[in-house]
C-alpha cells in the first residue's frame, strides 16, 4: 500500500488501479499506424502559478501529455492509476464514440468508475480535441490534456500556415478540489471563491507576498510560494518574424469565462470545435469551458521585442490578474519579458459583445453541412439555481441531476427497472417564467430521469437562462453534449418565443459545435440528429455547475448496441449481473 500526504496533516492509503485504453482512429480506409504510451496517473506536489499543491499528474508532467495521431491511426494508452485515495476514468471531449458509448468515460451514466485491464476503443474525426477527468472535480486539480487530430497524409487544410502551436487554459485555486467540493454542498453554502490565477499551458504567476507566512493548520494558509520556480515561469510561444502560425486552444477551465489576446496581433479564426468556419479576423477571442479553436497569425510586429499573449476573466467581475505567456520573436532571448502592461479584455460585463462575437461563428463556405430543415421534437430547458433541503443545488426545468449508482446505459439496455428513474424529466419549464428576478419558489427536486428520444429523430434543445438567486445576477453557462455535434441556429435575449424566434434560425450555414455558451437572461437553439446509440449527458461545463445538478441525459438506438463489455460494469446494481 502506497501512502501519501495531501498536506497538512491528511495522510491518506489505497492500492493502485490499471486501465488499459485503447484509441481508434479508424476514418482512414487503409490501416494507419499504432502509438503506443504509457501514462501513470498519481498525485505530485506541483506550483503552476508558483504557489505549491497537491495536483493529478499523468506521468508526473503537468498538463497531461499531447496526443497527436493522424485520422486512422490507433492510439494504444496503457493507464496506470497510482493515486491512492480515487478512481479515475477520462473522457476524451468532443468525440463521439460513435459504437462506443460505454467508454465516453462519464461514471454511472456510460461506465462504473475504471477497473483494472479494461480496453477502450474511440472513434475520432479530424481536429482540435482534448481530454480530462469527469469525476468529482478533477479537472480542476489538472487532470487534462490536448488531443489533436490531423488529416490523413495528402489530405489538405482549406488553410496554410508555416508552423504550429498548441496551448491549454484554465483557472486555477489554491484550495484544494476536495475543500471546494466540501463547500459545494455545504449548509450553508460555501463558494470557494474567484480563482487565484489563470494558466496557459500550465504556467501562471501568484504574487508570492500575498501568501500568508502563518503555519496554523486549518486556516487555509498551509501555502509555499516560490516565484524562482521554472514550474510558473512564463510559458513561451516561439515564432520567427514574418511567418504565419496555427494556434489550438482549448479551454478547461472549471468555472471562468476566458478572453484570448497576442498583443498586437490579430487573429483569424479558421477552426471551431474540430470543424472549419468562415474565416473570422478578431483582436481577441473569448472563450467558453470546453470549447477548442484554432486561429491563424502572422509575426508581422517588430522583431527587436517579444509580446503578450495574455488571458482574462470574462462575465464574472474580475478579481483575478491576468494570465501571462510569451510570444518569443527567435532574433530575442525567449526570457526576455515585455515591457509593456498586460493586455487589457472588452469589459467583463460586456455581454453584447459576447454574443455578437458568438454570431459571427459560421460553418466554413465549402465545407457547410445544412442541417435538417425541421425537428421532430422540441425541449426547452429552464436553468435555474434552487434549494434542496437547505442545499444550493442548480436545476434544469426543476429537476437537480443526481447520478445513480449504476451505470445508466446498462440500465437502460438490459431494463433493469430498478436501477434508474423511470419518470423523464418535463419537456417544458413551467409557466409563466420570471427570468429576470430570482425564483419566487426557490425549492426543486433531485431526479436521474432520462430523455429518450426515437433514433433518427431530429431534436431541437433551446437552453433558457434566469435569474439565480442573488438578484440582479445571472451568469454563462458553456453547455457541452457527449456524444454529438449541433448546429447552432441561433441565439436570443429574453424568453425564448417558440411561436416567432424559430422563424430567425440559421438553417443555411449554421456551425457545428459540441459546446456553446448562453449568455445571461438569453437563449440559444441548438439541432442534433438522435442517430449515436448510448446515453449521453447534455450539461453546463462550469465543473461545480454539473456537480451541482445542472445537466440532463440523453438516450437513443439502445437496442442497436451490441452486449456491453463487462470491464465496464460491477458497480451499483450491475455487479449482480
Amino acid at each position: 500500500m502506497k501512502r501519501f500526504d495531501l498536506g497538512c496533516g491528511w495522510p491518506i492509503s489505497l492500492p493502485r488501479l490499471m486501465l488499459l485504453i485503447g484509441i481508434v482512429l479508424n476514418l482512414a480506409v487503409t490501416t494507419g499506424a499504432t502509438g503506443h504510451y504509457k501514462w501513470k496517473v498519481d498525485y505530485l506536489y506541483f506550483s503552476p502559478d508558483c504557489v505549491e499543491k497537491a495536483i493529478i499528474a499523468i506521468n508526473g508532467q503537468y498538463p497531461g501529455p499531447t496526443i497527436v495521431a493522424r485520422a486512422g491511426d490507433t492510439i494504444v494508452v496503457e493507464l496506470e492509476n497510482a493515486m491512492p485515495t480515487e478512481s479515475v476514468v477520462i473522457h476524451w471531449h468532443g468525440i463521439r464514440q460513435i459504437g462506443t458509448p460505454w467508454f465516453d468515460g462519464v461514471p454511472f451514466v456510460s461506465q462504473c468508475p475504471i477497473s483494472p485491464g479494461e480496453t477502450f476503443t474511440y472513434k475520432f474525426v479530424p481536429g482540435t480535441y482534448f481530454y480530462h477527468g469527469h469525476l468529482g472535480m478533477q479537472r480542476a486539480a489538472g487532470f487534462y490534456g490536448s488531443l489533436i487530430v490531423d488529416l490523413k497524409r495528402g489530405k489538405r487544410e482549406p488553410f496554410t500556415y508555416d508552423g504550429e502551436l498548441s496551448i491549454v487554459v484554465n483557472d486555477w485555486w489554491h484550495s484544494s478540489v476536495y475543500d471546494q467540493e466540501t463547500g459545494l454542498f455545504s449548509i450553508p453554502f460555501r463558494f470557494v471563491g474567484e480563482p487565484q490565477s489563470l494558466l496557459i499551458a500550465g504556467r501562471g504567476r501568484y504574487n508570492c507576498s500575498l501568501v500568508p507566512t502563518s503555519s496554523v493548520v486549518g486556516d487555509g494558509d498551509c501555502l509555499k510560494c516560490n516565484s524562482e520556480s521554472p514550474q510558473c515561469q512564463p510559458y513561451v510561444l516561439p515564432v520567427q518574424s514574418g511567418k504565419t502560425y496555427r494556434l489550438r486552444i482549448a479551454s478547461v477551465a472549471s468555472l471562468s469565462s476566458l478572453n484570448f489576446i497576442l498583443e498586437g496581433h490579430n487573429m483569424t479564426i479558421v477552426e471551431a470545435d474540430g470543424y472549419y468556419v468562415d474565416p473570422v479576423i478578431v483582436q481577441n477571442l473569448d472563450l467558453y469551458s470546453g470549447e477548442t479553436y484554432s486561429v491563424l497569425f502572422t509575426a508581422n510586429q517588430n522583431p527587436s521585442r517579444n509580446y503578450w499573449a495574455a488571458i482574462n476573466v470574462r462575465g464574472r467581475k474580475p478579481v483575478t490578474p491576468t494570465g501571462l505567456a510569451i510570444l518569443n520573436y527567435n532574433s530575442n532571448p525567449s526570457s526576455l519579458l515585455p515591457s509593456t502592461a498586460s493586455p487589457v479584455s472588452p469589459a467583463w460585463n460586456d455581454f453584447d459583445y459576447s454574443l455578437s462575437q458568438s454570431k459571427l461563428i459560421l460553418a466554413r463556405k465549402g465545407y457547410e453541412v445544412p442541417p435538417p430543415p425541421r425537428p421532430d421534437r422540441q425541449l426547452i430547458l429552464l436553468t435555474t439555481q434552487n434549494n434542496i433541503d437547505g442545499r444550493t443545488k442548480w436545476a434544469i426545468n426543476n429537476i437537480s441531476y443526481v447520478p445513480t449508482s449504476t451505470p445508466v446505459l446498462a440500465a437502460l439496455k438490459y431494463g433493469w427497472k430498478n436501477a434508474y428513474d423511470p419518470i423523464p424529466p418535463p419537456d417544458y419549464p413551467a409557466l409563466p417564467m420570471n427570468i429576470i428576478a430570482p425564483p419566487a419558489n426557490p425549492n426543486a427536486k433531485a431526479g436521474s430521469g432520462v430523455y429518450t428520444f426515437h433514433f433518427g429523430s431530429v431534436v431541437d434543445v433551446i437552453i433558457q437562462n434566469s435569474n439565480t438567486l442573488n438578484r440582479n445576477n445571472s451568469e454563462i453557462h458553456p453547455w457541452h453534449l457527449h456524444g454529438h455535434d449541433f448546429w447552432v441556429l441561433g441565439y436570443g435575449k429574453g424568453i425564448f418565443d417558440p411561436a416567432n424566434d424559430p422563424k430567425s434560425y440559421n438553417l443555411k450555414n449554421a456551425p457545428l459545435k459540441n459546446t456553446v455558451a448562453v449568455f445571461p437572461y438569453g437563449w440559444v437553439a441548438i439541432r442534433f440528429k438522435a442517430d449515436n446509440p448510448g446515453v449521453w449527458p447534455f450539461h453546463c461545463h462550469v465543473e461545480a455547475h454539473f456537480h451541482m445538478g445542472m445537466g440532463v441525459i440523453f438516450a437513443e438506438g439502445l437496442d442497436k448496441l451490441p452486449k456491453i463489455p463487462k470491464s465496464v460494469l460491477g458497480c451499483g446494481f450491475s455487479k449482480y449481473h
